[in-house]
């Protein structure tokens, strides 16, 4: 069932996606060649707790840190750790956290120097999908309009979407109904409303699609090994439009 979100509701997840976004953009801005993915995560758990917020991902089914920190062919949910940025590198920052008893959730890549252009132009398209997603997240259209705009835009441009991982509801709970594939037949899936709560996150590879979790237990990768990007936003669907609630 999705949830349709209470005007209440809303205003509880505005305040925990400013939060989110804050401190997505200042570990962004800290994504430098010698930095440590480890570093990374100990600077976002401090600035977590400043804002009298928790994160969403630590101890989430296990998961032992506060964000997730993915390098190069890491798709999603890479473990900060020791492993060392490079320059030529691209950094997924992915953030979420919890206040006042609501979730917000966010990620962007970000490239680190001067990276292949090829590999420039997956982080602009990957971050293209989801504006292109958020644009029809608007009542009346259908759930999978959004999963066949990132397909559509990442196919465009060469490049392939991870069907094995998907966006998601999210409100009280950081995984809520629907599940948002990042591929999908348009007109088709749920009706939307005003008031649905979603975080859309596409999942651009730079070669084939599918991925593998490494013995971790968490940590995806491509299974070829090249490159992916991955971009997201917590959105509330609206009558005329999407607002977009990790700005």
């Amino acid at each position: 069932m999705i949830i349709v979100k209470s005007a209440p509701d809303l205003e509880g997840m505005r305040a925990s996606g400013y939060i989110a976004a804050r401190v997505r953009d200042a570990i962004a801005g800290n994504v430098q060649a010698g930095v440590t993915t480890g570093e990374l995560a100990d600077y976002a758990e401090e600035m977590i707790k400043g804002f009298g917020a928790e994160s969403a991902f630590l101890g989430y089914k296990g998961y032992p840190s506060s964000i997730c920190v993915s390098v190069n062919e890491v798709v999603v949910h890479g473990i900060p750790g020791k492993r060392r940025i490079e320059v030529g590198d691209i950094v997924s920052i992915d953030v979420g956290v919890r206040y006042g008893g609501y979730v917000g959730d966010t990620a962007k890549t970000v490239m680190v120097g001067t990276c292949d252009p090829r590999v420039a132009e997956l982080v602009k398209t990957t971050e293209k999908c989801l504006m292109e997603a958020i644009a029809l997240a608007r009542e009346g259209r259908r759930l999978f309009d959004i999963s066949h705009a990132i397909q559509g835009t990442a196919e465009a441009a060469g490049f392939s979407v991870v069907r094995q991982f998907v966006g998601h509801g999210i409100g009280r709970d950081m995984h809520e109904d629907p599940q948002i594939p990042n591929f999908g037949k348009p007109g088709t899936g749920p009706r939307l409303v005003a008031g649905m709560t979603f975080a859309i996150e596409p999942m651009v590879n730079m070669g084939r699609s599918e991925v593998e979790v490494l013995d971790d237990g968490w940590t995806v990768v491509t299974k070829d090994r090249k490159f992916s990007a991955h971009f997201e936003h917590t959105v509330a669907v609206g009558k005329d439009g999407a607002e977009v609630l990790t700005l």
